[in-house]
């Protein structure tokens, strides 16, 4: 299995996490992920996609590397699909008028922040009922639509580890789990703020190393606990992103600080503990991750840019020696490592077309010009994700809005190729018990289907649903897949879910996501919100535009830089085919997005505000060109290879002028908008939305005092500051009540009568 070299194990209303290995390479291939972690109401670990945070209440799975990873209904690892900039403004300058400045800033700011704050608290009244009926709601489908397959777990032997209520157990494979003796207790420990992250359990299963954070810091805490009749805690390692038992007593560590990380240490659990640096990256656009190999033989070192990557091994059976270089990096090459059996087997970008091909080669001889091709994607392909056995690998693709899944046998050298159910829109992989396995498991899933689990039988090379639990069927929801031509004449993929009793369609709500950044996929998992709406007779469309990853890389790279336009032209024939065609009109039409989507989703809004009545947004980033011009921010630099960099370049900067959302703000008739912004986000600087925000409300006032028509309209511009939570994690009750105004919100713009109450005529 390979893991995201840049992801944030840490992914809700569109999509960040950091991920663990268990769920194979899908953040490998789509980069810089976080997703939202949070506890349910029974304190179970949770991961939640950024366009919605309602998620079920389960537990977390242990893989057989000792890695833990949410067992969810959304997709591994992605916000808020993104934006990561720190809103930390970097170190002090000298400079007096600088000071004096800096003072005037942090006073404006101070002042914007109690103004927007005591804003909220006058309107929040009017949304208070819907909100409230909206949470029954949800959490009534919530425990509909709830399952289990059982507490994951992993097996050493006669040995099984697994995780529960922020604790972690270890039972014998026959015993009954209420047997299993406690190992740790995050609330035992002090840390009842915390949620486990990662689990890792040493080779000889004499350490386990967790990795605990809490959901207003970006930084984790690996704590490593002596395992034995009385467990004690070992070390306390602070600023931790990711770590691997490189052998018994060995462990290798990556440090984090103000969101990057660019430092490898190794520290021992000898007679003699001792811990020393063994990598250093110096390139500020490259995040360095570890990783153990499916077959434990190796450590790798991943050091990835958005753009290219460079990987070091680590031999696990000499765990002192200095890592070797697999392929040194080179401009627009990715590569990521597996090994079995003596040989690197190698995902890579390198090679014409520019898309991911599965290659190989000797591990004593691993440069580029000994790789050899093992399976190449077909045109238009997406891997989504790629899990390594000992005599198969099996990859999950995208084609056309469908997915499929493709096993390849090392021994026959024959590729089986199976088309998953139509009705399917995303994956998740479940934890292996060993490589070396006979039979994949994996669970399917829609916005509006609950997760169904399914098995793939090498042996037989068949598909088995498996029936362990009922879940219920969705049976009045039709899924429609369209194509809207671009400004370019490109074919751009729309998926559509809406109600099959519904009529009229022309007048039903319509509810439009989108996000095109990153190569991110819009998050397509299981939602009880998104299930709510469809019974409510909302339809839901999902525009696959350009900057995402839905078409393979090629899709991303036309969106992204001086492309990022295309974007927008895509979202805009969307919106208009599905109009045409009878889904919904205008007035009753709405856009959902999130982190870097909000900025597709803002420069709609200051193009053709007319095909929309009201967006949400959480999280966004709206202030593309302030903040790209300044590189004390601690990820500018790197994330110029999405955006450009409009320091070095008057053609870059125009360019991002001409979309960026706050740019672009002119007075006229806007949509009204819903944004949820957070205090502690590190990701997407509060003061830029806060900017953005009182431009935009100017603009409209300025608009509705120049025209004097009656029965002129002025939009309501709501920002909502949580001083909770942060870019990547909420509570559960933090994120279900979000959801709940943002619904309330969207129901009070469209007019949409369904949860109100009916004392009074809907307008």
């Amino acid at each position: 299995m390979i893991r995201n070299l840049q992801c944030l194990e840490i992914s809700g209303y569109q999509e960040m996490k950091v991920r663990t290995s268990c769920a194979g390479l899908r953040n490998l291939l789509q980069g810089l992920r976080c997703s939202v972690r949070y506890y349910s109401k029974h304190s179970c670990l949770q991961t939640v996609c950024v366009y919605s945070k309602i998620k079920p209440k389960q537990c977390c799975i242990l893989d057989c590397a000792g890695s833990t990873c949410t067992h969810r209904t959304l997709p591994p690892g992605s916000i808020l699909p993104w934006r990561c900039f720190s809103c930390k403004e970097g170190t002090k300058i000298p400079s007096k008028r600088k000071q004096n400045a800096s003072i005037t800033s942090d006073l404006l700011y101070k002042n914007l922040l109690k103004s927007e704050q005591e804003n909220w608290n006058d309107i929040s009244a009017r949304y208070k009922a819907m909100t409230k009926r909206i949470k029954e709601k949800l959490e009534e489908l919530h425990n509909k639509c709830t399952f289990s397959l059982g507490s994951p777990r992993i097996r050493f032997g006669e040995n099984v580890y697994f995780e529960e209520n922020g604790c972690v157990f270890l039972s014998k494979a026959d015993d009954d789990e209420e047997n299993g003796d406690m190992l740790f207790s995050t609330e035992d420990l002090g840390f009842s703020d915390a949620f486990i992250q990662r689990i890792r359990i040493s080779p000889d299963q004499r350490y386990m190393a967790i990795s605990l954070k809490s959901e207003n810091s970006e930084e984790a805490t690996c704590v490593i606990i002596k395992l034995g009749h009385f467990p004690v805690v070992e070390k306390v390692i602070p600023s931790v992103f990711s770590f691997e038992w490189a052998a018994n007593d060995v462990l290798y560590y990556t440090s984090q600080k103000n969101l990057k990380c660019q430092n490898v240490f190794m520290t021992t659990f000898t007679n003699q503990k001792h811990t020393k640096l063994v990598y250093t990256e110096h390139d500020a656009r490259f995040f360095v991750d570890i990783y153990c190999t499916k077959d434990r033989r190796f450590l790798t070192i991943n050091s990835n840019s958005k753009t290219s990557s460079e990987v070091w091994l680590i031999d696990c059976r000499h765990p002192f020696k200095s890592p070797v270089l697999v392929q040194a990096r080179t401009k627009g090459v990715i590569y990521h490592v597996e090994h079995r059996n003596d040989e690197l087997y190698i995902l890579t970008t390198y090679g014409e077309p520019a898309e991911y091909k599965l290659m190989k080669a000797p591990v004593a001889a691993s440069g580029k010009e000994n790789w050899q091709l093992v399976y190449a994607l077909e045109k238009k392909t997406k891997l989504v994700d790629l899990e390594m056995f000992s005599d198969h690998c099996i990859m999950f693709l995208k084609n056309a809005g469908h997915l499929y899944l493709n096993a390849i046998s090392f021994f026959s050298h024959s590729v089986q190729s199976i088309k998953l159910p139509t009705w399917a829109c995303e994956f998740e992989l479940e934890s292996q018990p060993e490589h070396t396995t006979s039979t994949c498991y994996f669970q399917l899933t829609s916005p509006v289907h609950p997760p169904k689990r399914f098995a793939y039988s090498f042996k037989e090379n068949n598909l088995i649903e498996q029936a362990v639990q009922e879940v219920p069927i969705i049976t009045n929801c039709h899924t429609t897949r369209l194509l809207a031509k671009s400004k370019d004449e490109t074919l751009v993929p729309i998926t559509v879910f809406h109600n099959m009793n519904s009529k009229e369609l022309h007048r039903k709500p319509l509810l439009v996501h989108v996000y095109g950044a990153y190569g991110v996929d819009l998050n397509m998992s299981f939602k009880e919100d998104k299930l709510m709406l469809i019974e409510e007779g909302w339809i839901l469309a999902y525009c696959h535009v350009r900057g995402g990853g839905e078409l393979g890389l090629s899709w991303h790279k036309d969106g992204c830089q001086h492309n990022k336009l295309k974007g927008l032209h895509d979202l805009k024939a969307c919106i208009m085919l599905l109009h045409e065609l009878g889904f919904s009109q205008p007035k009753y039409t709405a856009l959902a997005a999130a982190s870097a989507g909000g900025i597709l989703a803002g420069a709609l809004c200051n193009s053709a505000p007319e095909l929309i009545r009201a967006m949400v947004l959480q999280a966004p980033f709206v202030d593309v060109l302030n903040t790209m011009m300044k590189t004390h921010l601690p990820l500018t630099i790197e994330e110029q290879e999405e955006w450009g960099n409009p320091l070095a370049d008057e053609k870059c900067m125009k360019y991002i002028k001409s979309y960026c959302p706050y740019q672009n703000i002119k007075p006229q008739c806007y949509p009204s908008v819903f944004i949820t912004a957070y205090e502690n986000d590190q990701r997407v600087p509060l003061t830029g939305v806060l900017r953005y925000v009182r431009k935009l409300r100017k603009a409209a006032l300025d608009h509705a005092s120049r025209t004097s028509e009656k029965g002129n309209w002025v939009p309501n511009i709501i920002l909502d500051i949580q001083a909770s939570g942060s870019h990547c994690d909420s509570s559960w009750e933090d994120s279900l009540n979000e959801v709940a105004r943002h619904l309330a919100f969207l129901n009070k713009e469209l007019e949409v009568c369904h949860l109100q109450h009916h004392s009074k005529p809907c307008k």
